[in-house]
């Protein structure tokens, strides 16, 4: 993260100057986060990761304001280094996010005896804005799914892929790390199930419907034509270059052919939506998204509540 200069107050909180002080020199780690970054290991593998970085951060910006090490951060310091991040315009989620890491990292430095008293405790953060996740609409989802229309590739082993790729996003409500480590030995077409492994490395398997199946056989009979010699032989999805689907083809897949802009994550929205729709049981669809806590999953009764509300608004006579 980028600094500001020696001198710029940072606004919305008390006026702070930066102390003309050179970075943390390389190898120098008083935070220890070479050690919290393998405890971090049991995490999911993008959680660690973005972890760490907000950690690297913090401590930069920490030991540009005097205090080198963990046990010199107070809480205010604490405070103010949210108050920062929203003067820089961060998301309201990615500050609960860098939040989230501070708690993290100071419960495990307390433990660790690296302080004697924990500033992060009960830290409060933003609590994302409040926004309901993005649903696609009906003849959205049919116009992505059944006419990709004039965008589609030309050559055919791909158009396979991105068919069997999009269904499953939207069939299975998978998250984009599940469906890029989607192994062969996870894929059952007979049973019509798959085996994915979520957050916390924990696995869970689903049911997915006769087009899942459909598209994807379709896509593993060509899956050859893109494989190389350097292509990981378990994995189900590869990209141009015959490496494993990484989420940056994803999202181009659905660039090239979702006819509104979206995101992967959309159609996992939908997925649980739509399930909630349809009837479906709250705690069906947790089991079904993988999630640990209902909580997170009663976000999509929210959104149901409101396209039943539009559904009567935009159809009861006397609405």
């Amino acid at each position: 993260m980028t600094g500001r200069p020696n001198g710029a107050p940072i606004t919305g909180t008390r006026a702070v100057r930066w102390p003309a002080v050179p970075p943390t020199v390389a190898g120098d780690d008083p935070f220890e986060l070479g050690a919290f970054s393998g405890w971090l290991g049991g995490r999911a593998a993008a959680t660690a990761r973005a972890y760490r970085a907000d950690l690297d951060a913090f401590a930069t910006w920490s030991g540009r304001l005097g205090a080198p090490g963990p046990d010199a951060v107070t809480r205010l310091e604490l405070r103010r280094y949210l108050a920062y991040l929203g003067t820089r315009r961060y998301a309201p989620a990615t500050v609960a996010r860098k939040a989230a890491a501070l708690r993290s990292y100071f419960a495990w430095a307390t433990r660790r005896g690296l302080v004697t008293e924990d500033p992060a405790r009960g830290l409060s953060s933003p609590s994302g804005g409040g926004r309901l996740p993005t649903v696609l609409s009906h003849p959205d989802l049919e116009t992505l799914l059944d006419r990709p229309g004039p965008r589609r590739r030309t050559d055919g082993a791909l158009d396979r892929r991105d068919d069997a790729v999009l269904e499953l996003l939207y069939g299975a409500g998978l998250r984009v790390a599940e469906l890029c480590g989607l192994d062969r030995g996870g894929v059952d077409l007979a049973a019509r199930t798959l085996t994915v492994r979520g957050k916390g490395d924990k696995e869970r398997r689903l049911p997915v419907h006769d087009r899942c199946v459909a598209a994807l056989a379709a896509w593993l009979e060509r899956r050859s034509e893109v494989a190389r010699a350097h292509t990981p032989p378990e994995a189900v999805f590869v990209n141009r270059a015959g490496n494993r689907l990484g989420p940056r083809d994803v999202r181009r897949i659905l660039d090239r052919r979702s006819p509104v802009p979206t995101h992967p994550h959309a159609l996992r929205h939908s997925y649980a939506t739509h399930l909630l729709d349809g009837g479906a049981d709250l705690r069906v669809v947790q089991e079904l998204l993988g999630h640990a806590s209902l909580q997170t999953t009663q976000v999509y009764t929210h959104v149901s509540k409101d396209r039943l509300l539009s559904v009567y608004e935009g159809t009861h006579p006397r609405a």
